[in-house]
């Protein structure tokens, strides 16, 4: 695939190239003659025409962070908390490649291949589709103005390699249907494709005035990333499969933007080493305003999130603000505080409290 050959053929080129140079400067090559290898490089690579369809995008997320954390622990630090790398490659007008390359500081111990996949169809032509790859299956939303991700992602966002068939309809509705072989079976399950989901949403703008509502369904929620973890790090043994339900509503109505969304358990998490975890819950409800500051855009958001038998993984609570600025079209700065209250020592949580104030200084290109 054009993204591949891309990938190869710029590596080849490079390879080629710098072994010259080096062989060059052993025979004592000139700074006119260096800058000549360089041209020929670029040339080779503009000329072979496998740039044309392909774009690349990126983030850089620079963060300082200060906690008043859970048994009154204070902590502070300064991170590179995001650098991801994007390629997009339109193979043809019915195939598109996508590749997310991804490291976080503290979180990756090296760069790891966020996304992978293709996709297959022409929205000017059907509004069916196929995405086939490494993605993050589509339960949830999870919109937001923090820097900080909702309660609603921690519970229930979920990265799998599935397979994907839905529509887009030029009428603002979309849905689709998906299958993945999950992380976490169930006690004898052989390992095999045996999880999937459902979504379903609607879109609509006129003028200033925006509203996007929808809904999931997952067999298995135990498959995400919080509850995974959590299920994988305690070495408890799922019983049987329950299922998770998400739904949301994002309304703007410009400069004021309004998100809820939920997701659940339908049914409590059972084990074969543990007692049963009841039904988890998160939810979100946030504001946003946009304006106008000393000439440059910028957001100011409050939100107020919860959880529900969520003990010993997620914070009962949380009431949170942020302020960003836009610097310039594609640069920020942004000022975020977080007031986390835990659960009780009795349903698996610290009983105390957290203040977090994160700065953050990030780039899109």
């Amino acid at each position: 695939m054009k993204s591949i050959k891309v990938l190869v053929v710029v590596s080849i080129f490079s390879l080629s190239t710098l072994a010259g140079i080096q062989a060059s400067f052993g025979q004592g090559m000139s700074n006119y003659e260096l800058e000549q290898e360089v041209k020929e490089l670029k040339e080779k690579i503009k000329s072979s025409g496998l740039l044309e369809g392909v774009s690349f995008s990126g983030v850089l997320e620079v963060e300082a962070g200060f906690e008043n954390g859970y048994g009154d622990v204070n902590t502070s630090d300064i991170t590179l908390a995001t650098v991801e790398l994007g390629l997009e490659a339109e193979v043809c007008d019915w195939a598109v490649a996508n590749l997310v390359l991804l490291w976080e500081e503290d979180d990756t111990e090296q760069v790891e291949v966020d996304e992978g996949s293709i996709t297959f169809g022409n929205a000017e032509k059907s509004p069916l589709y196929l995405t086939a790859g490494k993605f993050v299956v589509p339960f949830g939303t999870y919109e937001t103005t923090m820097i900080s991700d909702p309660l609603t992602l921690e519970l229930g966002e979920t990265p799998q390699s599935a397979v994907q068939v839905g529509l887009e309809h030029p009428s603002g509705l979309s849905a689709s249907v998906y299958s993945f072989n999950g992380d976490i079976d169930e006690d004898g399950e052989d390992d095999t494709v045996k999880c999937f989901g459902a979504d379903v949403g609607y879109g609509l703008e006129v003028g200033t005035i925006g509203l996007a509502i929808g809904a999931g369904w997952i067999n298995n929620i135990a498959d995400s990333d919080g509850l995974g973890g959590w299920i994988e790090e305690n070495k408890f043994t799922l019983k049987e499969y329950a299922a998770g339900f998400t739904g949301h509503v994002v309304v703007t109505v410009m400069p004021f933007m309004v998100i809820g969304e939920y997701v659940a358990a339908t049914d409590d998490i059972a084990f074969t080493n543990n007692p049963k975890q009841q039904a988890p819950s998160a939810y979100n409800i946030e504001i946003g305003y946009t304006f106008e500051l000393m000439g440059k855009d910028a957001t100011l958001g409050i939100a107020y999130q919860g959880t529900d038998n969520c003990g010993g993984i997620l914070p009962e609570t949380r009431l949170i603000a942020s302020m960003g600025v836009g610097l310039g079209e594609q640069v920020g700065i942004a000022l975020e505080y977080a007031h986390n209250e835990d659960y009780d020592v009795s349903q698996g949580g610290t009983g105390d409290e957290a203040d977090i104030v994160t700065v953050q200084l990030a780039i899109e290109f």
